[in-house]
């Protein structure tokens, strides 16, 4: 391999919304992450409704209009 083209691998400590967090290796010395293995409802078997900044919300009402309207 050449030598100064590659970059330098550290500790890094990664953690996630539901506070936990693991150590790993990367060029970065810390990674913070919205979803992981432990919260993640495929590798938890319990469903967790994610709502990023309201998005659930505004789509719910922007369509709530257009439903009523197409049952007539």
């Amino acid at each position: 391999m050449k030598e100064g083209i590659h970059p330098n691998y550290i500790d890094c400590e990664v953690r996630c919304n539901c506070g936990n967090s693991f150590k790993t290796r990367s060029v970065l010395p810390e990674i913070k992450i919205t979803i992981c293995n432990v919260c993640h409802p495929f590798y938890s078997g319990t469903q967790r409704l994610v709502d990023t900044q309201g998005r659930i919300d505004r789509f719910k009402r922007r369509y709530a209009n257009s439903a009523a309207v197409a049952k007539k």
